[in-house]
C-alpha cells in the first residue's frame, strides 16, 4: 500500500521555519504519512527567501510524532560528509528514526554550484564522484565513525535521477529507494521500475489534486503532493486538509 506525503519548498513565506513546522503538524493531524523539504541555498529569482532544511526538518520532528520527515534532495557535493553525519543523526534522533536522506547532483540552474561566488564543483560528472564518495564516507559515520549513530543505525537513502538518465539506477541499486524527477507520465516509472526491481522505495511527486491510483498501479510506494518553487501557506494547508490519495 502506497504512502502519501507532502513535499514544500521552505521558500517565501514558508521559510519561516515556524510555518513550515505548523505544516508539518497539520499534515501529521490529517493523516498524511510523511512531510518532506527541498533543499537549496539559492533558486533563481524571482524567489528570494530560503530556510536552512535542517533547520525546518528539526522544527518539525519536535512537533510530529509519525511523520516520515527528510530533504529532497541534498546535493553532497556541496555539503561536508561529516557534518552532513552530523546533522543526519541528531535530526534522525530528535524524530525518534523518522529521518530519510534523499540524495542527487543538484541542478546547475540554481546559482549554488557556482564555482567562483561560492567554490563549488560545477562539473556534473565530477559531482557524481563526490556524491559517491560522500555517500561511502556517510555510511561510515553512521555506522560508528560518529556517535551517536542513527536510530536504527542507518537512515535510509533515496536516489534522485532526472528522466530519461539511467546512470543514477546503479546508485539506487545500493540504497533503499529512487527519487524521479521529471517523468512524463506514469508509465515512464513502471519502466524504472521494471528496470531497477523489487524490493525499493518509488518516490513521485505531483501537483495537489493530481489523482495517486495510476501512479501506485506504476509502482509507486510513495505519492507526494508538491507546490513548486512559490508555495503559500493556504495553499498546502488546503491540500492537507483535502486528504491523502
Amino acid at each position: 500500500m502506497a504512502r502519501h506525503g507532502i513535499f514544500i519548498a521552505a521558500f517565501g513565506e514558508l521559510s519561516e521555519p515556524r510555518v513550515a513546522a505548523e505544516l508539518a503538524a497539520e499534515a501529521e493531524a490529517a493523516g498524511w504519512d510523511g512531510f518532506f523539504v527541498w533543499d537549496h541555498l539559492l533558486y533563481p529569482p524571482p524567489v528570494r527567501e530560503l530556510a536552512d532544511p535542517w533547520v525546518v526538518l528539526a522544527a518539525a520532528a519536535m512537533v510530529t510524532e509519525r511523520v516520515l520527515l527528510g530533504p529532497l534532495v541534498t546535493p553532497l557535493a556541496r555539503r561536508r560528509p561529516h557534518k552532513l553525519a552530523r546533522e543526519t543523526a541528531s535530526v534522525d534522533r530528535l524524530s525518534g528514526g523518522r529521518l530519510v536522506l534523499g540524495v542527487g547532483l543538484g541542478p546547475n540552474d540554481t546559482g549554488e554550484f557556482d564555482a567562483e561566488r561560492f567554490g563549488e564543483e560545477p562539473d556534473p560528472r565530477a559531482r557524481a564522484k563526490l556524491l559517491d564518495d560522500g555517500l561511502e564516507r556517510l555510511l561510515a559515520y553512521w555506522d560508528g565513525e560518529f556517535e551517536p549513530r542513527p536510530v536504527n543505525g542507518r537512515i535510509p537513502i533515496w536516489v534522485a535521477v532526472a528522466w530519461p538518465n539511467r546512470r543514477p539506477l546503479r546508485r539506487a541499486a545500493r540504497f533503499q529507494g529512487l527519487f524521479p524527477v521529471g517523468l512524463p507520465g506514469p508509465g515512464a516509472l513502471a519502466e524504472l521500475r521494471s528496470e531497477l526491481g523489487e524490493g525499493y522505495d518509488y518516490v513521485v511527486t505531483n501537483p495537489a489534486g493530481t489523482p495517486s491510483a495510476p501512479w501506485i498501479e506504476a509502482g509507486a510506494t510513495w505519492c507526494l503532493t508538491g507546490f513548486g518553487p512559490d508555495p503559500t501557506a493556504d495553499a498546502v494547508r488546503a491540500a492537507i486538509a483535502a486528504g491523502p490519495g
